[in-house]
């Protein structure tokens, strides 16, 4: 309760009874009413701090945005695509290895432990994970191997545990030619069977993607999310009226 207000209860404590001005005393309770301007200040800050921590919040444990940069993802993704990955597709996860940069975000972390899990990933996902071979890119691939299955390529058909993968509703080969495994793994790989809390992925645009059959198996701690769906699409050709491609907006990612 604000000590400068009258009561009826003790007349003789009002600061209008001992003796004040009646104008001072109003100039008082205006002043106490009044925020100053370093308390202004000081909301604004909090609620910049407390928005940009709800959104690394957001960021860490909830969905992230990516922008696709390279095509090995076509036909599902094109370069200039903008996507959401889901950070609880496979659980809540809880970030590890992480450092502090001069940039932002301030943190980044490389690996998570899922604390609660909502299932395992399943073949078919597209998933955003730390590349093996620099962990301080993403890359983006679907998965087709999954723990203790075993893969085989040959001449382009891909065999999963023995069996013909079903993979034409959402791949390309733009090159007929095949290419013998002793020289590369793009059309003749394997077979390799895939370790405990590994995954085996693979582009969509098949004879243009740099995935498991160049450099191994995605680690289970090192899958950062589900991609499931396309916000927004920039194509930068043409004319102005071009550079968006409204028809990809909101498209969801399968």
């Amino acid at each position: 309760m604000d000590s400068n207000r009258p009561t009826t209860s003790d007349p003789q404590r009002t600061p209008l009874d001992q003796g004040s001005p009646p104008a001072a005393a109003e100039a008082t309770v205006t002043r106490e009413a009044a925020p100053s301007g370093k308390s202004v200040l000081r909301e604004y800050v909090e609620a910049i701090v407390v928005a940009m921590l709800l959104a690394f919040a957001i960021r860490v444990f909830v969905v992230q945005a990516f922008k696709i940069p390279s095509g090995s993802m076509i036909p599902t993704l094109l370069i200039g695509d903008h996507i959401l990955v889901s950070k609880l597709a496979y659980g809540i996860q809880w970030p590890t290895n992480c450092k502090f940069q001069m940039n932002l975000p301030p943190i980044s972390c490389y690996s998570s432990v899922t604390v609660v899990s909502f299932g395992a990933p399943q073949r078919g996902d597209v998933i955003v994970f730390r590349y093996p071979e620099d962990e301080e890119k993403d890359f983006i691939k679907r998965i087709i191997g999954l723990p203790g299955d075993t893969i085989h390529i040959r001449n382009k058909t891909i065999l999963v545990n023995g069996q013909p993968l079903d993979d034409h509703a959402f791949t390309q080969r733009v090159d007929p030619g095949i290419i013998d495994g002793h020289i590369n793994p793009r059309d003749n790989f394997g077979p390799v069977t895939v370790p405990e809390d590994s995954y085996f992925v693979m582009g969509d645009n098949r004879d243009q993607s740099l995935d498991s059959r160049f450099w191994g198996f995605v680690r289970a701690e090192k899958i950062r999310g589900k991609a499931f769906r396309v916000y927004w699409s920039w194509s930068g050709q043409g004319s102005w009226s071009e550079w968006v491609r409204w028809e990809r907006l909101g498209k969801a990612i399968r």
